[in-house]
């Protein structure tokens, strides 16, 4: 299928090259970065000179001047590499901590941490969840307190993606006691800089190769200049932030679901009980017909909505319900493929059991199911 008309011969092409690189390049090496939980530093640089981590970002900042489908292309494909961690990982980088760093900041701040995060010379961290405060942005806790020509910030964040390697961290702080979102600005802070730490690297169910963690910051200092946009403004750049950040999961949990998908629709081809491939039994048949079903529902709304977040607009409701959607059914796709692989399926052998915990964590990440039903309910009036 070509998907018209939102991808080009183009994409085809970058689709099949990106295809080949995860073939040759990521898939053979996941169970070693699994078992590690942490794969090589060297996987960012490998992509940066393939021009993978600036795909729809322009050749005035380092990127290749695509368009936005150029990175649903990628993180559809990525995703089928056999796990959910490495992918995840690199769309911190490419969708998550830099899209603000593009939109909001300056030439120097371009400079400095965009182009060489799009060369995979540095690395990109998201620091906006904390102990106590995780859907709720607004209750952060962080501070960054002027003096001078500096900002002084404490606090603590968690769940960090790239946590434990990041060279610097777009990160959401409250900088004024004015209530709700007023108060809440961006900084990007380096790692290197004196008071940082990290508390802890977090040991997940899933996405075991990317590395996550606690994040500390006992004093840090940071130059004016580090101020990412306007003070006071962070809360609506990282509600922005947010909105593509939960596009390109839906194009994700598009990828694992048809990576979950294929591995069942060979092993139903391949399996035999009673004498015949278990494929043959309707059941099994009919299963996988209404997994292939929801693949596509969810890839022509992730597709649509993309369509109109590359035009411009921002349409909240729609990408809440692309994100709700494709996430439930990334997860429900990888629990029907672990039952037709049955007992085999919950051995950690067969690479279905990681799909299916990978499969868990879009519900989560970038906006629970919760919220992202509450957005919704709410632009329909109630």
């Amino acid at each position: 299928m070509t998907y018209a008309p939102y991808f080009t011969e183009e994409h085809v092409q970058l689709r099949n090259m990106i295809r080949k690189f995860v073939e040759k390049e990521i898939a053979p090496f996941v169970d070693e970065w699994e078992e590690e939980g942490i794969f090589p530093r060297s996987v960012f640089t490998r992509m940066g000179e393939l021009g993978l981590l600036g795909l729809h970002y322009p050749e005035e900042v380092g990127g290749q001047g695509g368009d936005y489908f150029s990175g649903m292309v990628l993180a559809e494909e990525i995703n089928k590499c056999g796990c959910g961690g490495l992918p995840m990982a690199i769309a911190v980088q490419t969708d998550m901590a830099t899209p603000p760093i593009f939109k909001f900041g300056t030439k120097d701040q371009h400079e400095r941490f965009l182009k060489p995060a799009i060369q995979g010379k540095k690395i990109a961290a998201i620091g906006i969840s904390e102990p106590n405060n995780g859907s709720d942005v607004m209750g952060i806790q962080t501070r960054a307190k002027r003096d001078g020509d500096e900002w002084v910030i404490n606090g603590t964040k968690t769940f960090i993606t790239n946590g434990t390697r990041a060279d610097f961290v777009t990160l959401v702080t409250r900088t004024s006691e004015d209530p709700g979102p007023k108060g809440i600005s961006l900084f990007i802070v380096e790692t290197d800089r004196l008071g940082f730490s990290v508390g802890k690297k977090l040991d997940k169910v899933g996405m075991r190769s990317s590395d996550t963690a606690e994040l500390i910051f006992d004093n840090v200092r940071v130059p004016h200049e580090n101020l990412l946009g306007k003070e006071g403004h962070g809360f609506y750049q990282i509600m922005w932030q947010l909105q593509g950040e939960r596009m390109i999961g839906a194009a994700g949990a598009i990828g694992g679901a048809e990576y979950a998908y294929e591995q069942a629709l060979t092993y139903a081809k391949s399996r035999e009980a009673f004498n015949q491939p278990i494929g043959n039994f309707q059941v099994i048949a009919h299963l996988l017909a209404e997994m292939k079903t929801e693949i596509e529902v969810c890839r022509e709304l992730t597709y649509a909505t993309a369509y109109r977040f590359s035009n411009g607009e921002v349409p909240s409701k729609e990408i809440s319900i692309t994100k709700l959607a494709a996430a439930q059914m990334g997860h429900w796709v990888a629990d029907r493929a672990l039952q037709i692989f049955g007992g085999n399926g919950y051995m950690a052998e067969y690479p279905i059991e990681r799909a299916w915990r990978d499969s868990r964590l879009p519900r989560i990440g970038g906006g629970t199911d919760e919220i992202m039903k509450e957005i919704i309910s709410k632009q329909i009036g109630l």
